[in-house]
């Protein structure tokens, strides 16, 4: 086996390995639109994406006491997973590219700002669970992304050095989240733009798993 000590793949979860934000955009609507805060794509990637909810309670609900923020972000999660059961498709590319880190034993790590039922919901529904040798939660750190401390939590469940590993964020919070975390990152055009995804950081960009120079990128860093 190729020597892959101080190395790791780090992953977003919505939004980098499914196409979930339209339903989160939905779900928020349904729930913060009888509120007074109605999103449309360009302000729900600003305002939401990769945001933690207690991040957002403080911005959106404030009029609410804190448990009432809980309770009301909670709706919005219930309904999210309602609207995504059944839904849930990977990436093109994602699970050959899960193969090749496998094979490599190349350790990957799933860090998210979503809540955990969220997340073990969205892994359990691509039927990848058990390829992540963790799942980092924002909610349950001291900080959330734009924060580095998931990432470098992520790094640190399996021993990996940054400048070795690789991450893959959709979000603007997430790309931030990695690149301080001092992590090569990855932007996934599931939301965002090429453009925005540089200026958050990434060092490159990709539609999918199968990008062809996404592909050559990893091979590189995977025979390292």
């Amino acid at each position: 086996m190729i020597e892959t000590i101080g190395r790791a793949l780090l992953f977003d979860i919505d939004g980098t390995l499914a196409n979930t934000d339209p339903l989160h955009l939905k779900a928020f609507n349904q729930v913060l639109g009888p509120r007074g805060h109605v999103f449309d794509h360009a302000r729900f990637s600003r305002e939401l994406q990769g945001f933690s909810n207690a991040s957002i309670g403080e911005r959106f609900l404030i009029e609410e006491a804190p448990e009432r923020r809980v309770a009301i972000l909670g709706e919005k999660e219930e309904v999210f997973r309602a609207l995504v059961a059944g839904q849930i498709e990977p990436l093109p590319g994602l699970m050959a590219l899960l193969d090749r880190a496998d094979a490599a034993g190349i350790p990957m790590v799933a860090v998210t700002n979503a809540p955990r039922l969220n997340a073990e919901l969205l892994l359990s529904g691509l039927g990848i669970t058990k390829r992540f040798k963790a799942i980092v939660i924002g909610d349950e750190l001291a900080h959330g992304k734009p924060h580095p401390l998931p990432y470098q939590e992520g790094l640190r469940f399996v021993d990996a050095d940054a400048r070795a590993s690789i991450a893959f964020e959709d979000s603007r919070s997430g790309v931030q989240s990695a690149t301080a975390a001092g992590i090569p990152t990855i932007g996934i055009r599931t939301s965002l733009s090429h453009a925005d995804l540089v200026a958050a950081g990434a060092i490159a960009s990709a539609s999918a798993f199968d990008d062809p120079e996404l592909l050559a990128r990893l091979a590189a860093k995977m025979a390292r």
